[in-house]
């Protein structure tokens, strides 16, 4: 059973789709209670940091996502600014994140004159820079779909299991004992998507 949060951001329904098509189970829930005490919590999201801090601390699940997460050992997957929330902060607010991995949210930086465009949209590929279960039994080349104009930066490269490329290398996946994260949407990318919440799910 995994549970994805509800705090107001994020592709709820597309990934419980995704979970049911997979065979497993899975419940929406933005109860204080229920996320303190799941095993499995993803943590989805779409929009602006602040907007998503603020929105965890007026729900009450900042509190209960802690006690699961560090006091609890649950196994948490963040997905895009889900993944961004974990970090210390980020340059697109003010407000502090939830601080599970020493890192920064930084905006793409590009040279003046790149014609790169931000947000970075569409697909792009994975490379699998450490072995975790996310990408267990992935083979060849690995692609997923992304939208986003930041990424994060840990001061940990040891946390680091997958980066991509899009104008320079940014860490897309990350790990940090019962704490993942990656930058793209596992429910916007098919078959990759399918497998990597799979692995999750069985974790």
């Amino acid at each position: 059973m995994c549970l994805i949060v509800d705090y107001g951001l994020g592709n709820i329904g597309s990934i419980a789709n995704m979970l049911k098509k997979v065979g497993v189970a899975a419940t929406v829930s933005n109860n204080p209670n229920q996320i303190e005490n799941a095993s499995k919590i993803i943590l989805p999201g779409v929009g602006a940091f602040d907007n998503g801090i603020s929105n965890l601390h007026k729900s009450g699940i900042w509190e209960s996502l802690n006690n699961a997460v560090i006091k609890n050992s649950a196994y948490i997957l963040g997905i895009c600014l889900g993944m961004q929330l974990m970090t210390e902060s980020s340059e697109e607010g003010k407000l502090p994140g939830l601080g599970w991995i020493k890192a920064k949210t930084v905006r793409f930086s590009f040279d003046v004159n790149s014609k790169i465009r931000i947000p970075h949209f569409g697909w792009n590929s994975v490379l699998i820079e450490k072995e975790m279960n996310l990408f267990k039994e992935f083979s060849g080349e690995i692609r997923f779909y992304f939208a986003h104009s930041y990424h994060i930066l840990p001061d940990d490269t040891e946390q680091i299991s997958g980066t991509t490329k899009y104008g320079y290398e940014f860490v897309s996946a990350i790990q940090k004992k019962n704490i993942f994260g990656v930058q793209f949407h596992p429910e916007k990318s098919h078959k990759f998507g399918m497998k990597l919440l799979k692995n999750f799910s069985e974790l």
